[in-house]
Protein backbone atom coordinates (compact mmCIF):
# COMPACT_ATOMS: atom_id res chain seq x y z
CA UNK A 1 0.00 0.00 0.00
CA UNK A 2 2.99 2.32 0.43
CA UNK A 3 3.48 5.00 -2.22
CA UNK A 4 6.95 6.08 -3.28
CA UNK A 5 8.11 9.69 -3.33
CA UNK A 6 8.42 9.53 -7.10
CA UNK A 7 4.84 8.28 -7.44
CA UNK A 8 3.57 11.10 -5.22
CA UNK A 9 5.48 13.61 -7.30
CA UNK A 10 3.98 12.22 -10.50
CA UNK A 11 0.49 12.51 -9.03
CA UNK A 12 1.15 16.07 -7.85
CA UNK A 13 2.29 16.91 -11.38
CA UNK A 14 -0.88 15.36 -12.77
CA UNK A 15 -3.03 17.54 -10.52
CA UNK A 16 -0.92 20.55 -11.52
CA UNK A 17 -1.62 19.77 -15.18
CA UNK A 18 -5.35 19.38 -14.50
CA UNK A 19 -5.44 22.78 -12.83
CA UNK A 20 -3.38 24.41 -15.59
CA UNK A 21 -5.69 23.01 -18.27
CA UNK A 22 -8.83 24.27 -16.50
CA UNK A 23 -7.41 27.64 -15.43
CA UNK A 24 -5.77 28.42 -18.78
CA UNK A 25 -9.03 27.53 -20.51
CA UNK A 26 -10.90 29.90 -18.22
CA UNK A 27 -8.53 32.74 -19.09
CA UNK A 28 -8.77 31.95 -22.81
CA UNK A 29 -12.50 31.35 -23.12
CA UNK A 30 -14.18 32.47 -19.90
CA UNK A 31 -12.52 35.64 -18.60
CA UNK A 32 -13.81 38.21 -17.64
CA UNK A 33 -16.98 36.22 -16.95
CA UNK A 34 -17.41 34.55 -13.58
CA UNK A 35 -17.18 30.97 -14.84
CA UNK A 36 -16.25 28.89 -17.85
CA UNK A 37 -18.67 26.52 -19.55
CA UNK A 38 -16.16 23.71 -20.18
CA UNK A 39 -18.11 21.89 -22.91
CA UNK A 40 -19.04 24.83 -25.16
CA UNK A 41 -15.89 26.80 -24.22
CA UNK A 42 -17.69 30.06 -23.46
CA UNK A 43 -17.91 32.26 -20.39
CA UNK A 44 -20.84 32.20 -17.99
CA UNK A 45 -21.94 35.34 -16.17
CA UNK A 46 -24.87 36.45 -14.07
CA UNK A 47 -28.23 35.45 -15.54
CA UNK A 48 -29.71 38.93 -15.97
CA UNK A 49 -32.67 37.62 -17.98
CA UNK A 50 -33.70 35.36 -15.09
CA UNK A 51 -32.76 37.10 -11.84
CA UNK A 52 -34.54 34.42 -9.81
CA UNK A 53 -32.23 31.72 -11.21
CA UNK A 54 -30.56 31.36 -7.83
CA UNK A 55 -28.71 28.19 -8.85
CA UNK A 56 -26.50 30.51 -10.91
CA UNK A 57 -27.06 33.96 -9.48
CA UNK A 58 -26.40 33.24 -5.81
CA UNK A 59 -22.73 32.64 -6.64
CA UNK A 60 -22.18 34.69 -9.79
CA UNK A 61 -22.10 38.46 -9.59
CA UNK A 62 -20.13 39.62 -12.66
CA UNK A 63 -17.10 40.02 -10.39
CA UNK A 64 -14.36 37.77 -11.83
CA UNK A 65 -15.39 34.90 -9.58
CA UNK A 66 -13.20 32.08 -10.90
CA UNK A 67 -10.16 34.35 -11.19
CA UNK A 68 -10.41 35.58 -7.60
CA UNK A 69 -11.27 32.17 -6.19
CA UNK A 70 -8.15 30.71 -7.88
CA UNK A 71 -5.60 33.22 -6.60
CA UNK A 72 -4.13 31.33 -3.66
CA UNK A 73 -4.25 28.03 -5.58
CA UNK A 74 -1.92 29.65 -8.11
CA UNK A 75 0.35 30.64 -5.23
CA UNK A 76 0.30 27.22 -3.58
CA UNK A 77 1.12 25.50 -6.88
CA UNK A 78 4.10 27.82 -7.38
CA UNK A 79 2.72 29.46 -10.53
CA UNK A 80 4.45 32.77 -9.83
CA UNK A 81 3.90 34.56 -13.13
CA UNK A 82 0.33 33.33 -13.43
CA UNK A 83 -0.36 34.56 -9.89
CA UNK A 84 1.08 38.00 -10.54
CA UNK A 85 -0.79 38.26 -13.82
CA UNK A 86 -4.03 37.25 -12.08
CA UNK A 87 -3.53 39.93 -9.41
CA UNK A 88 -2.94 42.46 -12.19
CA UNK A 89 -6.16 41.38 -13.93
CA UNK A 90 -8.13 41.74 -10.70
CA UNK A 91 -6.72 45.20 -10.07
CA UNK A 92 -7.47 46.30 -13.64
CA UNK A 93 -10.90 44.75 -14.21
CA UNK A 94 -12.69 44.16 -10.90
CA UNK A 95 -15.67 46.38 -10.18
CA UNK A 96 -18.49 45.83 -7.73
CA UNK A 97 -20.72 48.38 -9.45
CA UNK A 98 -22.75 45.58 -10.99
CA UNK A 99 -26.53 45.29 -11.29
CA UNK A 100 -26.56 41.90 -9.61
CA UNK A 101 -28.17 40.42 -6.52
CA UNK A 102 -25.82 37.95 -4.86
CA UNK A 103 -25.75 35.76 -1.79
CA UNK A 104 -23.90 37.05 1.27
CA UNK A 105 -22.48 33.61 2.00
CA UNK A 106 -21.10 32.93 -1.48
CA UNK A 107 -19.72 36.44 -1.89
CA UNK A 108 -18.01 36.12 1.48
CA UNK A 109 -16.38 32.72 1.17
CA UNK A 110 -15.45 32.94 -2.53
CA UNK A 111 -14.71 36.59 -3.31
CA UNK A 112 -13.99 38.26 0.03
CA UNK A 113 -12.01 35.21 1.16
CA UNK A 114 -10.11 34.97 -2.11
CA UNK A 115 -9.10 38.63 -2.04
CA UNK A 116 -8.08 38.55 1.62
CA UNK A 117 -6.09 35.34 1.41
CA UNK A 118 -4.10 36.48 -1.61
CA UNK A 119 -3.39 39.83 0.05
CA UNK A 120 -2.32 38.27 3.35
CA UNK A 121 0.12 35.75 1.94
CA UNK A 122 2.00 38.27 -0.24
CA UNK A 123 2.25 41.18 2.21
CA UNK A 124 4.44 39.48 4.81
CA UNK A 125 7.96 38.88 3.44
CA UNK A 126 8.58 36.31 6.18
CA UNK A 127 5.71 34.15 4.91
CA UNK A 128 6.34 31.30 2.47
CA UNK A 129 4.58 33.15 -0.34
CA UNK A 130 5.87 36.66 0.33
CA UNK A 131 8.09 36.53 -2.75
CA UNK A 132 4.99 36.43 -4.95
CA UNK A 133 4.14 40.07 -4.26
CA UNK A 134 3.84 41.86 -7.60
CA UNK A 135 6.09 44.91 -8.04
CA UNK A 136 4.22 48.06 -7.09
CA UNK A 137 1.44 46.24 -5.26
CA UNK A 138 -0.33 48.79 -3.04
CA UNK A 139 -2.95 46.83 -1.07
CA UNK A 140 -5.41 46.84 -3.96
CA UNK A 141 -6.79 43.40 -3.08
CA UNK A 142 -7.41 44.48 0.51
CA UNK A 143 -9.11 47.65 -0.69
CA UNK A 144 -11.41 45.62 -2.93
CA UNK A 145 -12.20 43.31 -0.01
CA UNK A 146 -13.01 46.32 2.19
CA UNK A 147 -15.28 47.71 -0.52
CA UNK A 148 -17.14 44.41 -0.91
CA UNK A 149 -17.61 43.95 2.83
CA UNK A 150 -19.09 47.43 3.16
CA UNK A 151 -21.65 46.60 0.50
CA UNK A 152 -22.85 43.63 2.58
CA UNK A 153 -23.28 45.49 5.86
CA UNK A 154 -26.90 46.47 5.47
CA UNK A 155 -27.91 42.83 4.93
CA UNK A 156 -25.83 41.76 7.94
CA UNK A 157 -26.65 44.32 10.58
CA UNK A 158 -29.95 46.03 9.79
CA UNK A 159 -32.25 43.08 10.58
CA UNK A 160 -34.90 42.56 13.28
CA UNK A 161 -33.08 39.60 14.85
CA UNK A 162 -29.42 40.36 14.15
CA UNK A 163 -29.40 37.37 11.80
CA UNK A 164 -28.48 38.43 8.25
CA UNK A 165 -30.64 38.42 5.16
CA UNK A 166 -29.35 35.93 2.60
CA UNK A 167 -28.83 38.33 -0.32
CA UNK A 168 -27.86 41.89 -1.16
CA UNK A 169 -27.67 44.12 -4.23
CA UNK A 170 -24.04 44.42 -5.21
CA UNK A 171 -24.09 47.86 -6.81
CA UNK A 172 -26.08 49.71 -4.13
CA UNK A 173 -25.38 47.67 -1.01
CA UNK A 174 -29.11 47.44 -0.39
CA UNK A 175 -30.20 44.37 1.50
CA UNK A 176 -32.60 42.10 -0.34
CA UNK A 177 -35.26 41.32 2.24
CA UNK A 178 -37.71 39.90 -0.28
CA UNK A 179 -36.70 36.50 1.08
CA UNK A 180 -36.42 36.25 4.84
CA UNK A 181 -35.32 32.60 4.99
CA UNK A 182 -31.62 32.01 5.55
CA UNK A 183 -29.61 28.84 6.13
CA UNK A 184 -27.69 28.20 9.33
CA UNK A 185 -24.47 27.96 7.34
CA UNK A 186 -25.30 30.93 5.13
CA UNK A 187 -25.94 33.17 8.12
CA UNK A 188 -23.26 31.88 10.46
CA UNK A 189 -20.18 31.22 8.31
CA UNK A 190 -18.68 34.69 8.04
CA UNK A 191 -16.26 34.72 10.97
CA UNK A 192 -12.97 33.87 9.30
CA UNK A 193 -13.31 36.40 6.49
CA UNK A 194 -14.83 39.28 8.45
CA UNK A 195 -12.57 38.64 11.43
CA UNK A 196 -9.48 38.68 9.23
CA UNK A 197 -10.68 41.87 7.53
CA UNK A 198 -10.99 43.52 10.94
CA UNK A 199 -7.49 42.39 11.82
CA UNK A 200 -6.00 43.78 8.61
CA UNK A 201 -7.88 47.10 8.83
CA UNK A 202 -7.48 47.46 12.61
CA UNK A 203 -11.25 47.98 12.75
CA UNK A 204 -13.16 45.63 15.02
CA UNK A 205 -16.57 46.44 13.50
CA UNK A 206 -16.56 43.67 10.90
CA UNK A 207 -15.48 40.97 13.33
CA UNK A 208 -17.99 42.21 15.89
CA UNK A 209 -20.88 41.88 13.45
CA UNK A 210 -19.90 38.37 12.33
CA UNK A 211 -19.40 37.22 15.90
CA UNK A 212 -22.67 38.76 17.06
CA UNK A 213 -24.49 36.86 14.28
CA UNK A 214 -23.10 33.60 15.64
CA UNK A 215 -24.22 34.49 19.17
CA UNK A 216 -27.71 35.34 17.91
CA UNK A 217 -27.94 31.99 16.15
CA UNK A 218 -26.58 30.23 19.22
CA UNK A 219 -29.48 31.54 21.27
CA UNK A 220 -31.89 29.95 18.79
CA UNK A 221 -30.72 26.37 19.32
CA UNK A 222 -33.16 23.95 20.92
CA UNK A 223 -33.32 24.20 24.70
CA UNK A 224 -34.10 20.47 24.75
CA UNK A 225 -31.46 18.98 22.45
CA UNK A 226 -28.97 21.79 21.86
CA UNK A 227 -29.44 21.30 18.11
CA UNK A 228 -30.03 23.86 15.36
CA UNK A 229 -32.49 23.81 12.49
CA UNK A 230 -31.60 24.14 8.84
CA UNK A 231 -33.28 27.43 7.86
CA UNK A 232 -34.53 30.32 9.95
CA UNK A 233 -36.79 33.33 9.36
CA UNK A 234 -34.60 36.42 9.67
CA UNK A 235 -37.50 38.67 10.65
CA UNK A 236 -39.13 36.49 13.32
CA UNK A 237 -36.21 34.37 14.48
CA UNK A 238 -38.35 31.22 14.13
CA UNK A 239 -36.98 28.10 12.52
CA UNK A 240 -38.62 27.32 9.17
CA UNK A 241 -36.93 24.00 8.47
CA UNK A 242 -36.33 22.17 11.74
CA UNK A 243 -34.13 19.46 10.27
CA UNK A 244 -30.77 19.25 12.04
CA UNK A 245 -27.83 17.71 10.20
CA UNK A 246 -24.26 18.15 8.99
CA UNK A 247 -24.85 18.62 5.28
CA UNK A 248 -26.00 21.36 2.93
CA UNK A 249 -27.11 24.55 4.63
CA UNK A 250 -25.59 23.65 8.01
CA UNK A 251 -22.09 22.20 7.60
CA UNK A 252 -19.83 25.25 7.67
CA UNK A 253 -21.49 26.79 10.74
CA UNK A 254 -19.90 24.12 12.93
CA UNK A 255 -16.69 24.20 10.91
CA UNK A 256 -16.35 27.95 11.53
CA UNK A 257 -17.00 27.71 15.26
CA UNK A 258 -13.94 25.49 15.48
CA UNK A 259 -11.76 27.26 12.92
CA UNK A 260 -12.52 30.69 14.39
CA UNK A 261 -11.35 29.37 17.75
CA UNK A 262 -8.10 28.27 16.08
CA UNK A 263 -7.52 31.41 14.02
CA UNK A 264 -8.50 34.04 16.58
CA UNK A 265 -7.90 32.19 19.85
CA UNK A 266 -11.51 32.78 20.92
CA UNK A 267 -12.16 30.38 23.80
CA UNK A 268 -15.89 31.07 23.86
CA UNK A 269 -16.23 29.89 20.27
CA UNK A 270 -14.20 26.81 21.15
CA UNK A 271 -16.53 26.05 24.02
CA UNK A 272 -19.54 26.56 21.76
CA UNK A 273 -18.11 24.05 19.29
CA UNK A 274 -17.61 21.54 22.09
CA UNK A 275 -21.22 21.94 23.21
CA UNK A 276 -22.50 21.64 19.64
CA UNK A 277 -20.36 18.54 19.11
CA UNK A 278 -21.79 16.93 22.23
CA UNK A 279 -25.35 17.48 20.97
CA UNK A 280 -24.44 16.18 17.52
CA UNK A 281 -22.85 13.02 18.89
CA UNK A 282 -25.81 12.37 21.19
CA UNK A 283 -28.68 13.01 18.77
CA UNK A 284 -27.37 12.57 15.19
CA UNK A 285 -24.91 9.70 15.52
CA UNK A 286 -25.79 6.01 15.49
CA UNK A 287 -23.47 3.01 15.31
CA UNK A 288 -20.91 1.35 17.53
CA UNK A 289 -19.69 3.62 20.35
CA UNK A 290 -16.01 2.97 19.69
CA UNK A 291 -15.62 3.52 16.01
CA UNK A 292 -12.61 1.30 15.32
CA UNK A 293 -13.41 -1.50 17.73
CA UNK A 294 -16.30 -3.61 18.93
CA UNK A 295 -19.29 -4.95 17.07
CA UNK A 296 -22.15 -3.20 15.36
CA UNK A 297 -22.60 -0.80 12.51
CA UNK A 298 -20.26 2.02 11.49
CA UNK A 299 -21.18 5.52 12.65
CA UNK A 300 -23.79 7.34 10.59
CA UNK A 301 -24.78 10.97 11.22
CA UNK A 302 -28.47 11.28 10.40
CA UNK A 303 -30.75 14.21 9.75
CA UNK A 304 -33.04 14.58 12.76
CA UNK A 305 -35.72 16.87 14.15
CA UNK A 306 -33.95 19.59 16.11
CA UNK A 307 -36.18 19.18 19.18
CA UNK A 308 -36.98 15.49 19.42
CA UNK A 309 -33.85 14.08 17.82
CA UNK A 310 -35.98 11.67 15.75
CA UNK A 311 -34.69 10.77 12.29
CA UNK A 312 -36.53 12.65 9.57
CA UNK A 313 -35.10 10.91 6.48
CA UNK A 314 -32.47 8.36 5.47
CA UNK A 315 -30.12 10.28 3.22
CA UNK A 316 -26.73 11.86 3.66
CA UNK A 317 -25.26 14.34 1.21
CA UNK A 318 -21.76 14.78 -0.13
CA UNK A 319 -21.22 18.03 1.78
CA UNK A 320 -21.41 16.02 5.00
CA UNK A 321 -18.09 14.41 4.08
CA UNK A 322 -16.40 17.63 5.25
CA UNK A 323 -17.29 16.60 8.82
CA UNK A 324 -14.41 14.10 8.76
CA UNK A 325 -12.02 17.01 8.31
CA UNK A 326 -13.56 18.94 11.19
CA UNK A 327 -13.11 15.86 13.39
CA UNK A 328 -9.45 15.68 12.36
CA UNK A 329 -8.90 19.28 13.41
CA UNK A 330 -10.62 18.50 16.68
CA UNK A 331 -8.23 15.59 17.23
CA UNK A 332 -10.87 12.82 17.06
CA UNK A 333 -9.06 10.77 14.44
CA UNK A 334 -10.77 7.43 15.00
CA UNK A 335 -14.19 8.96 14.42
CA UNK A 336 -12.87 10.87 11.41
CA UNK A 337 -11.48 7.66 9.90
CA UNK A 338 -14.79 5.82 10.19
CA UNK A 339 -16.91 8.73 8.97
CA UNK A 340 -14.62 9.19 5.97
CA UNK A 341 -14.86 5.47 5.19
CA UNK A 342 -18.65 5.61 4.83
CA UNK A 343 -18.36 8.39 2.25
CA UNK A 344 -15.55 6.56 0.46
CA UNK A 345 -17.82 3.54 0.20
CA UNK A 346 -20.42 5.67 -1.59
CA UNK A 347 -17.73 7.14 -3.85
CA UNK A 348 -16.52 3.68 -4.85
CA UNK A 349 -20.00 2.55 -5.91
CA UNK A 350 -20.24 5.16 -8.67
CA UNK A 351 -16.68 6.40 -9.18
CA UNK A 352 -17.99 9.83 -8.15
CA UNK A 353 -20.36 10.71 -5.29
CA UNK A 354 -24.01 11.61 -5.87
CA UNK A 355 -25.13 14.81 -4.22
CA UNK A 356 -27.47 12.85 -1.94
CA UNK A 357 -27.45 9.12 -1.13
CA UNK A 358 -30.21 7.20 0.65
CA UNK A 359 -28.68 4.72 3.06
CA UNK A 360 -31.90 2.74 3.42
CA UNK A 361 -32.54 2.16 -0.29
CA UNK A 362 -28.82 2.23 -1.15
CA UNK A 363 -29.57 4.52 -4.09
CA UNK A 364 -28.99 8.19 -4.89
CA UNK A 365 -31.75 10.71 -4.26
CA UNK A 366 -29.94 13.53 -6.06
CA UNK A 367 -27.76 12.22 -8.86
CA UNK A 368 -25.48 15.13 -9.79
CA UNK A 369 -21.84 15.77 -8.85
CA UNK A 370 -20.71 19.38 -9.36
CA UNK A 371 -16.97 18.69 -8.74
CA UNK A 372 -17.35 19.24 -5.01
CA UNK A 373 -14.23 19.34 -2.80
CA UNK A 374 -15.40 18.14 0.62
CA UNK A 375 -14.30 14.51 0.32
CA UNK A 376 -10.91 15.53 -1.10
CA UNK A 377 -10.51 17.99 1.78
CA UNK A 378 -11.13 15.33 4.43
CA UNK A 379 -8.86 12.88 2.62
CA UNK A 380 -6.04 15.44 2.67
CA UNK A 381 -6.51 16.28 6.35
CA UNK A 382 -6.64 12.61 7.35
CA UNK A 383 -3.42 11.95 5.48
CA UNK A 384 -1.67 14.87 7.17
CA UNK A 385 -2.84 13.65 10.57
CA UNK A 386 -2.04 9.95 10.11
CA UNK A 387 0.48 9.77 7.24
CA UNK A 388 -1.22 6.50 6.35
CA UNK A 389 -0.70 5.78 2.62
CA UNK A 390 -4.27 4.56 2.30
CA UNK A 391 -5.36 8.17 1.92
CA UNK A 392 -2.91 8.72 -0.92
CA UNK A 393 -4.63 5.90 -2.79
CA UNK A 394 -8.03 7.41 -2.00
CA UNK A 395 -6.77 10.69 -3.45
CA UNK A 396 -5.63 8.90 -6.59
CA UNK A 397 -9.12 7.37 -6.86
CA UNK A 398 -10.63 10.86 -6.66
CA UNK A 399 -8.25 12.19 -9.31
CA UNK A 400 -8.85 9.23 -11.63
CA UNK A 401 -12.63 9.54 -11.32
CA UNK A 402 -12.56 13.25 -12.12
CA UNK A 403 -10.27 12.72 -15.11
CA UNK A 404 -12.22 9.75 -16.44
CA UNK A 405 -15.74 11.10 -16.13
CA UNK A 406 -15.69 14.91 -16.00
CA UNK A 407 -12.98 16.07 -18.40
CA UNK A 408 -14.40 18.17 -21.22
CA UNK A 409 -13.19 20.18 -24.19
CA UNK A 410 -12.04 23.17 -22.14
CA UNK A 411 -12.04 22.04 -18.53
CA UNK A 412 -13.96 19.73 -16.22
CA UNK A 413 -17.74 19.53 -16.23
CA UNK A 414 -20.41 18.91 -13.64
CA UNK A 415 -21.78 15.38 -13.75
CA UNK A 416 -25.54 15.45 -14.23
CA UNK A 417 -26.05 11.81 -13.29
CA UNK A 418 -23.42 9.68 -11.55
CA UNK A 419 -24.99 6.49 -12.95
CA UNK A 420 -24.82 7.25 -16.68
CA UNK A 421 -22.09 9.93 -16.23
CA UNK A 422 -23.94 12.48 -18.39
CA UNK A 423 -22.55 15.99 -18.08
CA UNK A 424 -23.75 19.54 -17.48
CA UNK A 425 -21.89 22.47 -19.02
CA UNK A 426 -20.63 24.09 -15.82
CA UNK A 427 -17.34 24.25 -13.91
CA UNK A 428 -17.85 25.98 -10.58
CA UNK A 429 -15.06 28.09 -9.13
CA UNK A 430 -14.63 25.83 -6.11
CA UNK A 431 -13.17 23.14 -8.36
CA UNK A 432 -10.08 25.33 -8.83
CA UNK A 433 -10.20 26.92 -5.40
CA UNK A 434 -10.70 23.74 -3.37
CA UNK A 435 -10.89 20.37 -5.09
CA UNK A 436 -7.65 20.58 -7.04
CA UNK A 437 -5.89 22.51 -4.27
CA UNK A 438 -6.50 19.78 -1.69
CA UNK A 439 -5.55 17.02 -4.12
CA UNK A 440 -2.33 18.81 -5.04
CA UNK A 441 -1.39 19.32 -1.40
CA UNK A 442 -2.15 15.67 -0.67
CA UNK A 443 0.71 14.61 -2.94
CA UNK A 444 3.11 17.58 -2.68
CA UNK A 445 4.89 16.74 0.57
CA UNK A 446 7.40 19.59 0.29
CA UNK A 447 4.82 22.31 -0.27
CA UNK A 448 5.25 25.20 2.21
CA UNK A 449 1.69 24.66 3.41
CA UNK A 450 2.58 21.11 4.44
CA UNK A 451 6.02 21.94 5.81
CA UNK A 452 4.41 24.64 7.98
CA UNK A 453 1.08 22.89 8.48
CA UNK A 454 0.52 24.28 11.98
CA UNK A 455 0.75 27.84 10.65
CA UNK A 456 -2.41 27.99 8.55
CA UNK A 457 -6.17 27.59 8.67
CA UNK A 458 -8.17 26.91 5.52
CA UNK A 459 -11.50 28.66 5.15
CA UNK A 460 -14.53 26.70 4.03
CA UNK A 461 -13.58 27.74 0.48
CA UNK A 462 -9.98 26.52 1.07
CA UNK A 463 -8.55 30.01 1.25
CA UNK A 464 -5.39 30.24 3.30
CA UNK A 465 -5.18 32.29 6.52
CA UNK A 466 -1.89 32.46 8.51
CA UNK A 467 -2.66 31.90 12.19
CA UNK A 468 0.20 33.77 13.86
CA UNK A 469 -0.14 36.91 11.77
CA UNK A 470 -3.89 37.15 12.22
CA UNK A 471 -3.69 36.50 15.96
CA UNK A 472 -0.99 39.15 16.39
CA UNK A 473 -3.14 41.68 14.54
CA UNK A 474 -6.27 40.72 16.47
CA UNK A 475 -4.52 41.26 19.80
CA UNK A 476 -4.07 44.93 18.93
CA UNK A 477 -7.71 45.54 17.98
CA UNK A 478 -9.53 48.20 19.96
CA UNK A 479 -12.46 46.49 21.71
CA UNK A 480 -11.18 43.10 20.56
CA UNK A 481 -14.41 41.18 19.85
CA UNK A 482 -12.69 37.83 20.33
CA UNK A 483 -11.73 38.33 23.97
CA UNK A 484 -15.05 37.99 25.79
CA UNK A 485 -16.01 35.17 28.12
CA UNK A 486 -19.22 33.17 27.92
CA UNK A 487 -21.43 35.08 30.34
CA UNK A 488 -24.31 37.50 30.05
CA UNK A 489 -22.39 40.49 31.42
CA UNK A 490 -19.67 40.06 28.82
CA UNK A 491 -22.24 39.69 26.04
CA UNK A 492 -24.08 42.82 27.17
CA UNK A 493 -20.83 44.74 27.30
CA UNK A 494 -19.91 43.50 23.84
CA UNK A 495 -23.29 44.51 22.40
CA UNK A 496 -23.06 48.01 23.84
CA UNK A 497 -19.60 48.36 22.36
CA UNK A 498 -20.77 47.24 18.95
CA UNK A 499 -23.73 49.62 19.02
CA UNK A 500 -21.46 52.48 20.01
CA UNK A 501 -19.06 51.76 17.18
CA UNK A 502 -21.88 51.31 14.71
CA UNK A 503 -23.44 54.62 15.66
CA UNK A 504 -20.28 56.71 15.68
CA UNK A 505 -17.92 55.09 13.19
CA UNK A 506 -17.78 55.03 9.42
CA UNK A 507 -19.58 51.70 9.49
CA UNK A 508 -22.63 53.22 11.12
CA UNK A 509 -22.66 56.16 8.75
CA UNK A 510 -22.54 53.82 5.79
CA UNK A 511 -25.48 51.75 7.00
CA UNK A 512 -27.62 54.78 7.84
CA UNK A 513 -27.36 55.99 4.23
CA UNK A 514 -28.82 52.82 2.74
CA UNK A 515 -32.58 52.90 1.98
CA UNK A 516 -34.86 49.90 2.43
CA UNK A 517 -35.99 48.25 -0.85
CA UNK A 518 -39.60 47.40 -1.56
CA UNK A 519 -40.64 43.89 -0.58
CA UNK A 520 -41.25 41.23 -3.22
CA UNK A 521 -41.58 37.46 -2.96
CA UNK A 522 -38.75 35.31 -4.29
CA UNK A 523 -37.79 31.70 -3.88
CA UNK A 524 -34.97 30.60 -1.58
CA UNK A 525 -31.98 28.39 -2.33
CA UNK A 526 -31.74 26.65 1.05
CA UNK A 527 -33.03 23.07 1.16
CA UNK A 528 -36.68 22.70 2.14
CA UNK A 529 -37.07 19.16 3.46
CA UNK A 530 -40.44 17.76 4.47
CA UNK A 531 -40.04 16.10 7.86
CA UNK A 532 -40.95 12.45 8.14
CA UNK A 533 -40.15 9.99 10.90
CA UNK A 534 -39.10 6.39 10.50
CA UNK A 535 -36.53 3.92 11.73
CA UNK A 536 -33.85 2.13 9.77
CA UNK A 537 -32.14 -1.00 11.16
CA UNK A 538 -28.46 -0.36 10.53
CA UNK A 539 -26.66 -2.89 8.38
CA UNK A 540 -22.97 -3.67 8.77
CA UNK A 541 -22.74 -4.19 5.01
CA UNK A 542 -22.11 -0.45 4.79
CA UNK A 543 -18.79 -1.05 6.45
CA UNK A 544 -17.06 -2.11 3.23
CA UNK A 545 -14.97 0.93 2.54
CA UNK A 546 -12.03 0.15 4.78
CA UNK A 547 -11.08 -1.61 7.95
CA UNK A 548 -7.92 0.32 8.65
CA UNK A 549 -6.66 0.79 12.15
CA UNK A 550 -4.42 3.81 12.35
CA UNK A 551 -2.26 4.87 15.25
CA UNK A 552 -2.17 8.61 14.66
CA UNK A 553 1.20 10.32 14.79
CA UNK A 554 -0.34 13.48 16.14
CA UNK A 555 -3.56 15.36 16.67
CA UNK A 556 -3.30 18.32 14.38
CA UNK A 557 -4.19 20.91 17.00
CA UNK A 558 -3.57 21.42 20.71
CA UNK A 559 -6.33 20.74 23.20
CA UNK A 560 -8.66 23.53 24.23
CA UNK A 561 -7.63 25.72 27.12
CA UNK A 562 -10.97 26.75 28.56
Amino acid sequence: MDMSSSDKKLLANSIYDMFSFAYDSYLKYGFPYDELNPIDCVGRGYDHENPDNINVNDALGDYLLTLIDSLDTLAIMGKTEDFRNAVSLVIKHLSFNQKTRVQVFEATIRVLGGLLSAHIIITDPTESFGHLRPPGYDDELLNHAHNLANRMLNALYDTPTGIPYPRFHLDSGLKDNTTTENCLAGAGSLLLEFGSLSALLNDSSYASIARRIVLNLWKKRSSVSGLFGSTIDVDSGEWINRMSGLGAGQDSFFEYLHKAYILFGDNQLGQMFNEALSSIQHHLRTGRPQCLSGSGSPPIYWNVDMSSGNKVNHWIDTLQSAWSGVLVLHGDLNEAICHHAVHYFIWKIYGLPPERYNIMTEKPELYFYPLRPEFAESTYLLYRATKHPFYLHVGKDIMDGINKYTKAECGFATIHNVIDKSKEDRMESFFLSETLKYLYLLFDESNPVNVNEYDYVFSTQAHLFPIKRIQNLVKNLHMNPFSFLNNSQAEAKEMKGIEKEMASGSLGRYIQKIPIPKKQMRQVKCPNIKLTTSQYPMNDDLWKATGIYVNAKFASLPQYKL
